[in-house]
C-alpha cells in the first residue's frame, strides 16, 4: 500500500484532537492527488523541505491552542512571523484580514460548535496564510472549520492557500446565515405569542437575542481599511483569481451582516411593543386600584364620622337611621364611580 494512503488511514482512525502537539487536523494538498491527512510529525518533515522541492502543493494545519504543545510546535516548525503570535496574545478579536510582508494574517470570529444562541457562544479563529501553508488556531470548536473539514473529507478540491482562506470565510458566512435564520425563527414565535396576548418572559428572551446579534455584528464585521489595503496591494504570489474570490466572499459576508442589522431593528420594534403592552397593563392595574380607592372613600368617611362616639350623632334615635346612612353611602359611591369612569372614557 502507498505510504501516504497508509498514513491517512492511520490518522483517520485517531480520536479527534488527540495529536501530541495539539494538531486537530492536518491536510496536504498535492497537485493531481487531492487532500491527504497528515499528523504533526509528517507536517514538520514537509515544512523542513526546501520550498519548491518535492511535489509542491500546500498544507492546512488546524491547532487547538488549549493544548500546551501547540504554541511550542508552531514556533519551532511552522515558520510563522512574530506578528502572528502577537495577534494571538493581543486580546483584540475584531474580524480582519491584513498583510504581513508576504503572508496574510486573519482574525475571524465564529459560533462554537455547541452553539445555543447565547452571546458567550462566540469564539475566535486565528489564521496565517502564505504560499505553502495555512495555519488555523482556536480555543473552542467552531462550526465553520468543521464544515470546511467535512467538505475536504468529501473530496472537494482546493487549489491554493488563498482559496482555503476564502472557503473559510464563506463557511463562516454560511454559519452566520444559519444563525440569522435561527434567530428569525425564534423572533417569529415570540411575535406570534405577542399577537396572541401571551407576554410571559418574552422581553428577556428578546433582549438575549438582541445582545447576541449586536455582539456578532461587532465581532464579525471585517475591518474595511485593512481589507481594502489587502485587496489593493496583495502579495506577489496571490493570483488575480484569488483576489477576486476573496473580494466576492467579503461582499457575501456584508450581505449577511445587513440581514442581521434588519433583524436587530425588528427585535427593537418588538421590544418597544412589548414595553407598551406592559405599560398598558400597569396603567389598567393602577386604574382599578384608583377606582377601588375612590369607591371606598365615602363609606370610610362616614364610618369615621359616625364612629367618633361623641354626643350629637345624627339619626342616633331614628329607627331608620341605618338604612338612611346605607342609602347615603350607596349614593355617594355611585356618584364617585360615575365620575371615575367618565374621566376614563374621556381619556
Amino acid at each position: 500500500m502507498d505510504s501516504n494512503r497508509l498514513h491517512e488511514r492511520i490518522f483517520e482512525h485517531r480520536p479527534y484532537g488527540t495529536d501530541a502537539f495539539g494538531l486537530i487536523c492536518g491536510y496536504r494538498f498535492a497537485p493531481q492527488a487531492g487532500a491527504l491527512a497528515i499528523d504533526s510529525d509528517a507536517a514538520a518533515a514537509w515544512l523542513a523541505q526546501t520550498p519548491g522541492a518535492g511535489d509542491g502543493g500546500f498544507l492546512w494545519l488546524h491547532f487547538n491552542l488549549a493544548h500546551a504543545g501547540a504554541d511550542r510546535w508552531l514556533r519551532r516548525h511552522a515558520g510563522l512571523s512574530d506578528t502572528f503570535f502577537e495577534t494571538l496574545n493581543e486580546g483584540l478579536h475584531s474580524t480582519r484580514i491584513e498583510r504581513d510582508d508576504e503572508a496574510l494574517i486573519a482574525v475571524i470570529n465564529d459560533v462554537q460548535f455547541d452553539f445555543s444562541f447565547e452571546s458567550s457562544d462566540i469564539a475566535t479563529l486565528w489564521i496565517s496564510v502564505d504560499r505553502r501553508v495555512v495555519v488555523t488556531a482556536r480555543q473552542s470548536a467552531l462550526r465553520s472549520v468543521d464544515q470546511l473539514r467535512t467538505a475536504i473529507k468529501c473530496g472537494e478540491p482546493i487549489r491554493s492557500t488563498v482559496e482555503l482562506l476564502e472557503r473559510l470565510l464563506r463557511a463562516q458566512a454560511d454559519v452566520l446565515v444559519d444563525v440569522v435564520r435561527g434567530v428569525t425563527r425564534r423572533v417569529d414565535q415570540i411575535e406570534d405569542q405577542l399577537l396572541a396576548g401571551k407576554l410571559d418572559h418574552k422581553r428577556t428572551r428578546l433582549g438575549g437575542l438582541r445582545r447576541l446579534l449586536v455582539r456578532l455584528q461587532r465581532l464579525l464585521a471585517p475591518e474595511p481599511a485593512a481589507l481594502f489595503r489587502l485587496l489593493q496591494h496583495p502579495p506577489a504570489w496571490m493570483a488575480e483569481r484569488d483576489v477576486d474570490d476573496l473580494r466576492q466572499s467579503t461582499e457575501e459576508f456584508s450581505v449577511a451582516l445587513r440581514d442581521m442589522a434588519v433583524l436587530q431593528e425588528r427585535i427593537k420594534l418588538l421590544q418597544e411593543e412589548l414595553a407598551a403592552a406592559v405599560n398598558e397593563g400597569t396603567s389598567r392595574s393602577l386604574f382599578v386600584l384608583t377606582v377601588v380607592t375612590v369607591l371606598a372613600l365615602p363609606i370610610n368617611i362616614l364610618a369615621g364620622l359616625f364612629g367618633m362616639n361623641v354626643g350629637g350623632i345624627p339619626l342616633a334615635e331614628n329607627p331608620h337611621g341605618f338604612w338612611i346612612l346605607v342609602s347615603l353611602v350607596i349614593g355617594f359611591t355611585a356618584v364617585a364611580g360615575w365620575l371615575a369612569f367618565r374621566g376614563r372614557r374621556e381619556r
